[in-house]
């Protein structure tokens, strides 16, 4: 007998992305209802060779859903998570709203599986952001291994992680670009087409902005509270598909050829990583794959046992697999 599982935010990108990777993995489900808002209700999403009508979430009856998947921002996921899952399902939410509380458990399967058991204090399971799921992916295995201690990232992060608005909005300015016409900013505060942006979210007090928060906080819950992580964030002029360039200090020795085979059989990592010429992965190469790819692993000299790494994953690829 399979699971009834509903969908919040079925019209969103990572939404069809979800319901596409449900019939791709051949989720056992005898029912998918998909839920929107009540403006959207009626809007047809497609679940492989079949076709969903949205219904509305404000008068949908939760009583017989197993699992419910939450891909319709913090506001919605806030107010509804708790509701649905007093009613008896289990909520996977792809929002920031429960990354950080205490009671909720924040996963990514190939990393801390096992930790998916504290569900029951709330009935809900968090899934990290986009940029923090692949870069503890590729930091678990290494850490088994030699034990991390500090972690410098940047990353080069994709328009599609800001929504369909973005991705549209890197079209039009292109676009204009090419024709001569006047480029309008409205999703990014820069424009994005033939530039980079060092701005992800809102920025706090210290500096930082917020979506270099979400990593450092959220590799110390998945990964080791233990972990010094400083990240800075960039939005770059790609369609879809994140990459990060990171610096790795450990507390004992690991060699670069050690890395190199822990990586080359670790779960959710592909490795390329020749030296050479293209001997790499790039975001163009990894769009419609679903693992994080790694390349130019190499001795980082200016620390006692350090090493450096690029990864790639494709954004919305991720997204859904968090939530599958």
């Amino acid at each position: 007998m399979g699971y009834k599982v509903a969908l919040v935010g079925a019209t969103g990108n990572v939404g069809r992305e979800m319901l596409n990777i449900l019939d791709e993995r051949k989720f056992p489900a005898d029912e998918v209802v998909a839920l929107a808002s009540r403006r959207s209700m009626g809007v047809e999403v497609s679940y492989g060779d079949r076709t969903l009508k949205c219904k509305a979430l404000e008068n949908y009856d939760f009583g017989d859903v197993d699992i419910c998947l939450m891909s319709a921002g913090g506001a919605v996921s806030k107010e509804w998570s708790p509701k649905i899952a007093a009613a008896g399902a289990v909520v996977i939410d792809n929002s920031s709203t429960w990354r950080m509380d205490p009671d909720v458990p924040l996963i990514v399967p190939e990393v801390n599986a096992d930790a998916v058991s504290g569900f029951t204090k709330k009935g809900i399971i968090a899934n990290p952001n986009c940029s923090t799921a692949q870069l503890v992916v590729a930091l678990k295995p290494l850490h088994d291994k030699a034990t991390i201690k500090r972690v410098v990232v940047s990353t080069y992060q994709s328009v599609s992680g800001a929504g369909k608005d973005a991705m549209d909005e890197l079209f039009s300015q292109t676009k204009s670009v090419y024709t001569n016409s006047d480029i309008v900013n409205k999703k990014f505060p820069k424009r994005i087409a033939f530039n980079v942006i060092p701005e992800i979210d809102v920025f706090m007090e210290d500096g930082y902005t917020k979506e270099e928060w979400k990593m450092m906080m959220e590799t110390k819950k998945i990964l080791d509270p233990k972990i010094k992580l400083t990240a800075t964030c960039v939005r770059v002029p790609v369609f879809v598909g994140h990459s990060e360039a990171v610096n790795i200090e450990f507390e004992n020795p690991i060699s670069v050829d050690e890395a190199r085979d822990i990586l080359r059989n670790a779960p959710g990592c592909l490795l390329i990583d020749k030296r050479e010429p293209g001997g790499y992965v790039t975001p163009y190469e990894a769009a419609g794959e679903d693992a994080t790819y790694i390349s130019r692993i190499r001795e980082d000299a200016t620390v006692e046992n350090g090493l450096v790494l690029w990864c790639v994953n494709r954004k919305l690829i991720k997204a859904k697999q968090k939530a599958a």
